[in-house]
């Protein structure tokens, strides 16, 4: 049976479709023994050794230095992935208007916003926060890291909501227009829904970035898993075992929040299908009488 053609490309011929399996077990086989490599490398230092992975069987181990780090980690991402689409609506928004002075503005600080690495962000916010006493000693830390990730993400947030609404087509705006609809009901109600779930997938990988990037408060003595985890290999000598379960941890975490947000995802764009199938019955009423050419309702 032939290959179905494609739009995009040509579809392999037999010989492309050999010459693709042949790269492709070389590349497994690269990667294989690449893994291979590193593994004997770890081995013959010891760091395989039974000695090194008993602590993670130690409950106190968990209780002072992983899940500590985990519930800042999340601690962290969730604040500031939330305040993110708050401003990141906002702004997204706000660059769209029709008002000069407010295009400009929002423009503006979503640009200088996007070009501060994070890393900087978070070491001088922990340096203002601390040279004008602006939060406790016990949450200046954690205020750096949220307002760091906060204006970071917020901005890159505000471009994916400037792009989701202008890719809508122009007929959803000028029928709400003929409608009667202000400006405001025109965005929360008719391009707002349908720009979210257009913009969906970036939002979610934006989402695991911020939660990725939280780890960078280990410079500024924030304590999240990263930082205890290294903490734990200096304790235990055991500093590669640690790490690799802290990427377990990681990964676990950023697979959990992929999946809550494909779910969502998901069930925004069933509702929607659902919307528009669904059929509008009259009420009992409604009486119609069908003449000739008309149809006349009478209530």
């Amino acid at each position: 049976m032939s290959a179905q053609p494609s739009v995009l490309f040509d579809a392999p011929g037999p010989k492309a479709r050999i010459r693709n399996t042949v790269y492709s077990l070389i590349v497994v086989v690269a990667v294989v023994a690449a893994l291979w490599v590193v593994y004997r490398g770890f081995d013959n230092q010891g760091q395989f050794d039974a000695a090194k992975w008993e602590p993670f069987l130690d409950l106190d181990v968990w209780t002072t230095y992983l899940l500590p780090g985990l519930q800042g980690t999340i601690t962290a991402a969730v604040l500031s992935i939330v305040l993110a689409l708050i401003f990141g609506m906002i702004f997204g928004v706000a660059r769209l208007s029709e008002h000069r002075a407010v295009r400009w503005g929002a423009g503006t600080v979503v640009e200088v916003a996007r070009s501060i690495p994070v890393l900087i962000l978070m070491i001088f916010l922990f340096a203002l926060y601390s040279e004008y006493d602006l939060f406790d000693s016990e949450y200046l830390a954690l205020a750096a890291v949220v307002t760091a990730l906060t204006i970071y993400n917020a901005s890159v947030i505000a471009e994916i909501v400037r792009a989701g609404i202008r890719s809508l087509p122009k007929g959803q705006t000028e029928a709400a227009v003929a409608l009667g609809m202000r400006k405001g009901q025109l965005m929360r109600l008719v391009l707002l829904p349908q720009a979210i779930t257009a913009m969906l997938p970036a939002l979610i990988s934006q989402m695991v970035v911020a939660l990725k990037d939280s780890a960078l408060g280990y410079v500024i003595t924030y304590e999240e898993v990263v930082r205890n985890g290294l903490q734990l290999g200096a304790a235990e000598q055991n500093t590669i075992p640690t790490l690799i379960v802290v990427a377990i941890l990681m990964i676990a975490l950023n697979s959990a929040l992929t999946w809550v947000a494909t779910a969502v995802e998901r069930r925004l764009r069933t509702g929607r299908r659902a919307g528009r199938g669904a059929t509008v019955l009259a009420p009992d009423s409604v009486i119609t009488d069908a003449t000739p050419g008309m149809d006349i309702t009478k209530k």
